[in-house]
């Protein structure tokens, strides 16, 4: 159990950039009662949506008496409430380069959300890797991904007995080493090729652009990989007992 902790899920979702978009909250509070926040936005940005779900995931808090741990996917969220937003105060809400922060009356709103929370028990904010299997964080974008969709939404307020989704959150150490594996992945996706390998009815091929190897897979029962060096190439193909 969460003992006297506020646990809240935020998310953003835009569709274009800008674009219509949306936010979600599921707010869990210590008597075990949930509720759901949502809304959506026009001409929007995915960064907007998600400092909107946390600023009003903090305002439904409310004056409970308890602290408050925010799970977030967006690392701008987080960086920028913990780090970056205190220079930014303290500079008058412009950058080193004398202009005004991007989104800044949202930065404010929710600097000055924090600030007032924080009367009633601490903050915690966490990373949670997008779409690694925490069920609050998957509510969220549901709900922000509905509205961004201009889908209507149900959204929930009662008993955590008879809510169907888990909000126990995954322990700090899984949630650490699924940020890590999400970033070698990520690193690995835009990292330059060295060429790509295709497998097709037990033929490797070898090819100088994903627009070749993508042509010879397409449609067909297939194997294919980046490779990003000639010893990354040998794993793969040993990977794939060739």
């Amino acid at each position: 159990m969460k003992n006297n902790t506020i646990i809240a899920y935020t998310d953003g979702s835009s569709r274009g950039n800008p674009g219509p978009g949306g936010w979600g909250a599921v707010l869990w509070y210590p008597d075990n009662t949930v509720l759901e926040l949502g809304g959506r936005g026009d001409n929007t940005t995915n960064n907007k949506m998600e400092l909107m779900a946390a600023i009003r995931a903090i305002q439904g808090a409310g004056e409970v008496a308890a602290k408050m741990t925010i799970y977030t996917d967006s690392k701008y969220v987080r960086e920028g409430i913990t780090t970056w937003v205190f220079g930014w105060q303290k500079n008058g809400w412009q950058t080193k380069a004398k202009k005004d922060v991007s989104n800044k009356e949202l930065w404010i709103k929710l600097f000055d959300a924090v600030r007032m929370r924080e009367k009633h028990g601490a903050i915690e904010w966490v990373l949670v890797p997008g779409h690694s299997g925490a069920a609050g964080n998957e509510r969220a974008d549901a709900i922000a991904t509905k509205y961004a969709d201009m889908e209507e939404v149900a959204l929930y307020v009662g008993s955590y007995e008879e809510y169907d989704t888990d909000l126990v959150a995954p322990d700090k150490k899984t949630l650490e080493v699924q940020a890590k594996k999400r970033s070698v992945a990520r690193a690995r996706s835009n990292a330059k090729a060295y060429l790509y390998l295709s497998l097709v009815e037990g033929k490797v091929m070898r090819h100088l652009t994903w627009a070749e190897c993508e042509t010879r897979v397409k449609g067909k029962k297939a194997k294919f990989k980046k490779a990003l060096s000639a010893e990354n190439e040998k794993e793969i193909l040993n990977e794939w007992n060739v």
